[in-house]
């Protein structure tokens, strides 16, 4: 499988996103749990299916061009509030990059370490180990690459991810992943209770890091990326509940920037093991 990952790595983007539209579709029709989450979560966040038919295709998208992020050559990226960046990091604490689900996050921070990693240094990334071990070496040798660096969800990977702001570097994370029991929050999310991390506001909280959101939006017939940044409106609150509600609500707004293009069919709403539907009523969640 390794072996057929980097051969694919080298086939031209635009082809690998018209089997990963065909792709997407084959998994929508073919999963009824699937499609009824896709649409569950579109509706949640007022859409219709209409709407957002064409995140159905863009999610085979995300899937398909996995082998060329992770083992070819960086597609190009336009930017959009490129100034952002320049500013965070003249702050001199450290940057915090948040990515939602959407168009190619996996872009997010290879495009900023080839940017900006030899100027302000290495950007460090956190990532959920794969179960096979075949993929999780993979995945830790596709993710540590010239000035970005990958650190497990661990204990010594926030670690890292502290020591990375405090020498004014820039760390990266998925802030509508759903963390592990315990290490999270219940915070609104379009309208319902989803468990959110706490991680990020508390990484920004003890180091002072400025926070910025950022996505890449998805070009059509493989001509690249549009990268955009954005500031929160306002700085993170001490409250964990109030802070992850002001994250959830930076993703909101990024995601209907470009819904067509967000994994409606990802299980944000789950309940983490050893976390109780209690305990979401007791934060007014339910």
């Amino acid at each position: 499988m390794p072996v057929l990952v980097r051969l694919l790595a080298h086939i031209p983007l635009r082809f690998m996103h018209v089997l990963g539209a065909l792709l997407g579709w084959l998994a929508f029709l073919a999963s009824p749990t699937y499609r009824r989450r896709f649409l569950a979560n579109a509706a949640r966040a007022g859409y219709r299916f209409a709407q957002v038919r064409a995140a159905v295709a863009q999610a085979g998208r995300t899937v398909a061009e996995i082998p060329r992020l992770w083992f070819g050559a960086v597609p190009d990226c336009a930017l959009v509030n490129e100034g952002l960046v320049a500013e965070a990091y003249a702050a001199g604490r450290g940057v915090i990059y948040l990515s939602p689900h959407l168009g190619g996050f996996e872009l997010c921070a290879q495009d900023a370490a080839r940017r900006w990693g030899h100027l302000y240094g290495p950007i460090t990334v956190l990532y959920r180990p794969a179960r096979q071990a075949w993929l999780a070496r993979m995945m830790e040798t596709a993710r540590n690459r010239p000035a970005m660096q990958a650190v497990p969800t661990t204990l010594t990977g926030v670690r890292q991810m502290i020591k990375a702001l405090r020498r004014g570097e820039a760390v990266g994370l998925l802030p509508d992943q759903v963390p592990p029991g315990g290490q999270g929050v219940w915070a609104p999310f379009f309208g319902q209770g989803a468990y959110t991390m706490t991680l990020a506001a508390r990484l920004a909280q003890q180091t002072g890091a400025q926070v910025l959101i950022v996505y890449c939006e998805r070009l059509p017939k493989g001509r690249g990326f549009v990268t955009h940044f954005e500031r929160l409106d306002a700085p993170l609150a001490d409250d964990a509940v109030l802070a992850a509600t002001q994250i959830n609500r930076a993703m909101e707004q990024a995601i209907r920037q470009c819904p067509e293009q967000y994994l409606w069919g990802y299980a944000r709403y789950k309940r983490p093991r050893g976390q109780r539907l209690a305990d979401a009523a007791a934060e007014g969640m339910a």
